[in-house]
């Protein structure tokens, strides 16, 4: 299935097709692989806001970030 996307004018209602499209897609189950594991509620529960975290926090967690690809480019 591909990945639709574009930009609609605001105020302009949906055809009668594209409520169908959504209808649709809404009804395909989630397929859960590899990349996208079915996570555990604990692990869920690790997820918050992005808006809520404070500048020093992003920092903290960029910095996490980078420090970690380092290790992982030194690796191969």
């Amino acid at each position: 299935m591909a990945i639709v996307t574009y930009t609609r004018k605001a105020g302009t209602a949906l055809t009668p097709e594209e409520l169908a499209q959504i209808e649709e897609a809404a009804q395909v189950p989630y397929r859960y692989d590899e990349d996208c594991p079915l996570l555990a509620p604990e692990q869920l529960a690790e997820f918050r806001r992005a808006a809520d975290t404070t500048e020093a926090e992003r920092k903290q967690i960029a910095l996490e970030g980078a420090q970690r690809r380092r290790q992982l480019a030194a690796v191969k």
